[in-house]
């Protein structure tokens, strides 16, 4: 059986898409690594890819990318919304099919030793490859984001799993790790209040007590002119596109702010669309492409596209 693996490297540049365009081009250089997605935000500053393929072309087009981030990327001169503690921010690997998530967590520790080798930058281990629990959330590696880190790395506990115990000069650092499939979502208000963004994000994530396995936070958007909840669904089968949908949207009731729209941040696994779909009373009987489409109303996705069901855009990619 073929052994797929997906990986979604977030690199900190939104701005220069000169510099967008060689990562991309970093990747599609290497047969059979699969390049599923691209997106940029300048708000944000930060670009996330989507690839998927065997293992071998994966981590060699995972390893081009990073040195064309390295090369390009000075985090000295880097500014976004977006918490950050590296050129190469965060590189997550998720398995596919025939993979399983010790396979993953193998790569990662692979990975992480091989570009702390090559580029001199202090790799972090998080999600199921952590060495221990406290470095399991990613938010946590991040505290501080990179002008702490900077300052801190040396200290008892904030030592990196590979690499030196400084920030390369330029590249800072690296957060590599292996976890389920994630879901970037964020919904924009129909409003220009940052704080209710915040007030929103507080009160559904789950740190606060709010939905399980979603992590958000509030944000100016600046090309919309409007503030946004982001979040990441950590496990989609627990917490559903529609129920977050549905929270946010009451939430900001209760301060009179409808939601202008949502966005889908690279890939969703097609079944998290169709329970949208299905939730929404889309009939399971229509083509599946139509039932894509009434899930991709309800939430107000943003330039929806069906390929954004990862499935449909690996079959082809594959050319299936």
């Amino acid at each position: 059986m073929t052994k797929l693996v997906e990986s979604v490297p977030n690199f900190s540049e939104g701005r220069r898409l000169d510099v967008v365009d060689r990562l991309v081009g970093a990747v599609e250089t290497v047969p059979g690594a699969h390049l599923l997605d691209r997106t940029s935000d300048a708000s944000h500053n930060r670009t996330v890819l989507t690839m998927a393929g065997e293992t071998a072309p994966i981590l060699e087009a995972l390893e081009r990318a990073v040195a064309v981030a390295v090369a390009e990327i000075d985090m000295e001169n880097h500014a976004g919304e977006h918490p950050r503690i590296g050129a190469v921010d965060v590189v997550p690997f998720v398995p596919l099919a025939g993979t399983t998530m010790a396979d993953c967590i193998e790569l990662a520790r692979t990975f992480g030793a091989t570009v702390a080798d090559r580029f001199g930058i202090p790799v972090y281990l998080y999600g199921e490859a952590a060495t221990t629990p406290s470095r399991r959330r990613l938010a946590d590696l991040r505290r501080g984001q990179y002008e702490g880190l900077k300052a801190q790395i040396g200290e008892p506990g904030r030592e990196p799993d590979f690499g030196p115990t400084r920030l390369h000069a330029t590249a800072g650092a690296m957060a590599v790790g292996a976890r389920p499939f994630l879901i970037a979502y964020n919904i924009n208000l129909d409003s220009r209040d940052v704080e209710l963004a915040k007030r929103i994000a507080r009160r559904i994530r789950e740190s606060s007590g709010g939905l399980p396995r979603v992590q958000a936070n509030g944000f100016w958007i600046e090309e919309i002119g409007r503030a946004q909840v982001s979040m990441n669904l950590l496990d989609y089968r627990t917490t559903p596109l529609w129920q977050v949908w549905e929270s946010v949207r009451a939430e900001a009731a209760e301060d009179g702010v409808h939601l202008l729209e949502s966005e889908l941040i690279g890939l969703a696994p097609l079944k998290a669309l169709l329970d949208v779909a299905d939730h929404s009373g889309v009939s399971k009987e229509l083509p599946r492409f139509e039932q894509l489409a009434g899930a991709a109303g309800f939430l107000k996705l943003r330039d929806f596209s069906p390929l954004q069901a990862l499935e449909l855009r690996l079959e082809a990619a594959r050319g299936r």
